[in-house]
């Protein structure tokens, strides 16, 4: 009887115990949620105000229904988000809308070149800076709005 008890009570502590990490798991994903706006983003030899000049790019994360979106510096973009752990990936394609832009349309070139090449992400000063990372390179860096 105490061995079955026993059993009994170290299969309930191993099962609550991986309920315990994947939640661990979703809070970090979870980090991600919320609206985050551009303020560094590596390549161009044009300032960052000069690829930018009228309104820095925004990317938005529902974690729940598994969406990004945001705004390129000119156009809205919407799609899939792809996650796992700190792992992201942008290839997927998504919908986006075709507005003129005059002023900073090799912003937004850049930007949405640059969102293709990223395979990972990193949260950081207290969840107020996300770097997007290529392999080991942080290619863009956003502030928390």
């Amino acid at each position: 009887m105490m061995k079955k008890i026993f059993t009994l009570v170290f299969i309930s502590s191993i099962l609550l115990s991986c309920n315990v990490f994947k939640c661990k798991k979703t809070d970090a994903v979870s980090k991600l949620d919320g609206t985050w706006e551009l303020n560094y983003i590596t390549g161009p030899r044009i300032t960052f105000d000069g690829l930018y000049p009228n309104k820095k790019p925004a990317i938005t994360f529902n974690t729940k229904d598994n969406q990004v979106s945001g705004n390129s510096s000119c156009n809205n973009y919407t799609g899939k988000l792809v996650v796992d752990g700190n792992k992201i990936d942008f290839t997927q394609p998504m919908a986006m809308t075709k507005m003129m832009c005059l002023n900073g349309q090799q912003g937004e070139q850049t930007y949405m070149s640059t969102l293709q090449k990223i395979t990972s992400y990193d949260i950081t000063d207290d969840g107020k800076t996300l770097n997007l990372i290529s392999g080991d390179i942080a290619m863009m860096r956003f502030t928390k709005k």
